[in-house]
């Protein structure tokens, strides 16, 4: 089952929250026009290296198992291209996305 998800940030800009749920996990994203920011699933490692010429703005946080979690949590991770717009590990995921907008 998937479940799409209004969010409003504190600039009162409205984002995109995905839940998807499979056997035994969850899959969540919260998305903007630029980027995005995801549960633990996300390989940061492989955007940063092998898709590195797409440039994808994105932020990683773990062990988060619903999208309120998700936009409270510190990034563990970011991409080069995320950093590049001041999104650094450890930022809370509601405030990178306002870096995404």
């Amino acid at each position: 089952m998937m479940r799409m998800v209004p969010i409003v940030l504190a600039d009162n800009t409205t984002v995109l929250g995905v839940e998807v749920l499979l056997p035994k996990t969850t899959l969540l994203a919260v998305t903007t026009d630029k980027g995005y920011i995801m549960c633990g699933a996300l390989d940061v490692s492989l955007l940063n290296e092998r898709l590195k010429d797409r440039g994808i703005i994105a932020g990683r946080a773990v062990g988060v198992k619903t999208l309120d979690e998700l936009m409270a949590a510190p990034l563990e991770s970011v991409t080069g291209a995320a950093e590049a717009l001041g999104i650094k590990p450890g930022m809370k995921g509601a405030d990178a996305l306002l870096l995404m907008l």
